[in-house]
């Protein structure tokens, strides 16, 4: 009955409703303060008529100062700090009328006690909103349904989103959940803030309906990771960008916080779940991660954590990723001791100082320019970090006897034609002539193809060209590549540090290559929108064709020959592939090594011919790139 007596009101009658009350408060105010001051003697104090007229001339002139600021005219549901301040400009308003009526009529009551009044008054009417604003969302929320939402991070954008979603007709904010122990267990905007780990409960407690990704900040990887993670509540997951983003980039850019189904870009259901567990082989050991801060490297440190290691060493040279998986990694309530190295792996002086302080157990090598484009016009400085580079780790690794060490590798490696793959099947064949040497150390590598999410894929460039709506660029109408998520390759590096013993190439049964066409048209479709083309030219978004790029090929490999063994999981092969002799593999490195000083590009170039199934043609312009 109330709640439909409420609704039915109009917005001047809840005005007018709103100045009556302060007007009334008022009077309540001097009527306390009196009572306060005077004590048993307030009852005189009240029998002179001169203070019953002081109280109306205070009332008179308090509800002139109301109807001056538009203190009624404020909302219930927006009464913040604008409504605090003209409250409190009220109330010093009424305190002044009353000393100047005092001093005018000069009744026996002292000037201060208006000024008591004034307080009371403030307190009072403050009161009154906020208990009427908690007894009006009470009503409204008992008398509607709407959608129950979980916000996913407790920042900036997730506070402003529960503080939206006050009063919002559809939907409803429970709790924030966030990763940041400093944050858990607080309450924020009203709702308590809970561990990532309690998500199952709240979505069962709260029988939450969606569940929305407040993190703006957070890399394309960790939001992909995230969602993953949500896939089980049976809740859809959302992405909000930031409120900056939104007004900076209205006219260009759609609101749209659909969720990304993974399954429906790859045409496949996913493996992770297919995949074994792997945590026996990674308990207790001191891993290196190197690589750490990137998008295969982080994962693999996220998933590691879980196998609860010994200690895990992460190694980047890049010093703001590899802050931002220090501090993701301890967000997680776990006993595993995190190193944080700022350095490069062609360091080799720091490398041994690595393998040797340590003490490390496992190498997994996922540090690499990985840029196609970047490595084709940068290919020395490519050569030295993804070839030299892996040398100088896996030597260290060598000599300090460490356990396994494994390689995580590209299908660009495979009769490569670009820079990039080149570089990588250097690095794959020196790991194998490594293996044939070494008496204690099992180094192994493991082949896959696109990585969905990862920094070098199509899935964040597509993403954002819908975003700024389009065009969405494709190489060529009939490019085809081998597609996997970040869960996926990492689960296989990790399987294949289990399974190895030394020399083995993995790659993973993937089934068939997907077209990269039917990618953009399945992250346009999933973005609510169309495709503009011939057969419908009043589409949202064109797909553009700008041909190859140099090194691209238009369909990519994962095998060099066709000779496969089993291993103890079906979907995980090992590759019997030839190699370089120790003899041909010093050869190759001292050419490579003489071709990076004296920055020979020609002499790269006869080094890959020679050495390599298929070598790259040579780049036509050489960019500088500091590492």
């Amino acid at each position: 009955m109330l709640y439909q007596l409420l609704t039915r009101l109009d917005r001047p009658r809840k005005n007018a409703l709103l100045l009556a009350l302060d007007i009334c408060l008022i009077g309540v105010a001097c009527l306390l303060a009196i009572l306060v001051l005077f004590g048993p003697n307030a009852l005189a104090q009240l029998a002179d008529p001169l203070v019953l007229v002081e109280a109306g001339f205070l009332m008179a002139g308090g509800g002139i100062a109301i109807l001056a600021l538009g203190l009624h005219r404020i909302k219930l549901n927006a009464y913040q700090i604008q409504g605090l301040h003209d409250t409190a400009l009220v109330a010093a308003l009424l305190g002044a009328f009353g000393i100047v009526a005092s001093l005018v009529l000069r009744n026996e009551l002292p000037p201060h006690v208006f000024a008591v009044a004034a307080m009371l008054f403030l307190i009072l009417s403050v009161a009154s909103r906020l208990l009427l604003r908690q007894l009006v969302l009470k009503l409204y929320r008992d008398n509607t349904q709407r959608r129950r939402i979980l916000i996913y991070g407790a920042g900036q954008t997730g506070q402003q989103l529960a503080s939206a979603l006050t009063t919002d007709d559809a939907l409803q904010a429970v709790a924030f959940v966030d990763d940041d122990r400093r944050l858990q267990g607080l309450a924020i905007a009203g709702l308590r803030v809970y561990p990532a780990n309690d998500v199952p409960a709240l979505v069962a407690q709260h029988r939450i309906d969606r569940i929305v990704l407040a993190m703006p900040s957070a890399s394309e990887t960790i939001q992909v990771d995230i969602r993953r993670r949500l896939a089980d509540t049976g809740c859809e997951v959302h992405i909000l960008p930031s409120f900056c983003d939104l007004v900076d980039n209205t006219a260009r850019r759609p609101l749209d916080t659909r969720p990304l189904d993974l399954d429906n870009i790859l045409g496949r259901d996913r493996l992770e779940q297919e995949l074994p567990g792997v945590s026996l082989s990674y308990r207790g050991a001191s891993i290196l991660v190197t690589g750490a801060g990137g998008s295969i490297g982080s994962e693999l440190s996220r998933q590691l954590i879980s196998c609860t290691p010994r200690r895990l060493i992460l190694l980047d040279h890049n010093e703001l990723a590899l802050f931002e998986i220090d501090r993701q990694l301890r967000a997680f309530d776990s006993d595993v001791e995190i190193v944080t190295i700022l350095g490069s792996v062609c360091d080799g002086a720091l490398m041994k100082e690595v393998m040797d302080n340590h003490d490390i157990n496992i190498v997994l090598h996922a540090a690499a320019y990985k840029h196609l484009p970047m490595v084709e016009g940068n290919a020395l400085a490519g050569m030295r970090n993804n070839v030299l580079g892996t040398k100088t780790v896996a030597d260290a690794a060598r000599e300090a006897n460490v356990d396994r060490f494994i390689l995580v590798s590209t299908d660009k490696a495979v009769r490569p034609k670009s820079m990039m793959g080149a570089s990588k099947r250097l690095a794959e064949l020196l790991v194998q002539d490594l293996a044939t040497r070494s008496t204690t150390t099992r180094f192994s590598m493991v082949r896959f193809g696109n990585v969905l999410g990862s920094s070098g894929s199509v899935l964040p460039l597509f993403r954002e060209q819908i975003a700024n709506g389009g065009p969405v660029t494709l190489t060529h109408t009939d490019v085809t590549r081998y597609f996997m998520t970040i869960p996926e390759a990492v689960r296989l590096v990790l399987l294949a540090g289990s399974f190895t013993y030394g020399g083995d190439v993995f790659v993973l049964d993937m089934g068939k290559p997907v077209l990269v066409r039917d990618i953009a048209h399945r992250m346009i479709e999933q973005a609510g929108l169309t495709v503009r083309d011939a057969q419908n030219p009043d589409g949202d978004i064109e797909i553009k064709v700008t041909g190859l790029r140099p090194g691209e090929k238009l369909h990519e490999e994962l095998l060099i020959g066709s000779d496969m063994l089993t291993t103890p999981h079906p979907k995980i092969l090992r590759a019997q592939e030839s190699h370089l002799s120790e003899l041909e593999m010093a050869k190759a490195l001292s050419d490579l090594r003489k071709a990076i000083e004296t920055r020979n590009l020609d002499l790269l170039n006869d080094t890959l011919t020679q050495w390599i199934e298929t070598a790259p043609q040579k780049p036509a312009v050489q960019m500088v790139v500091a590492e």
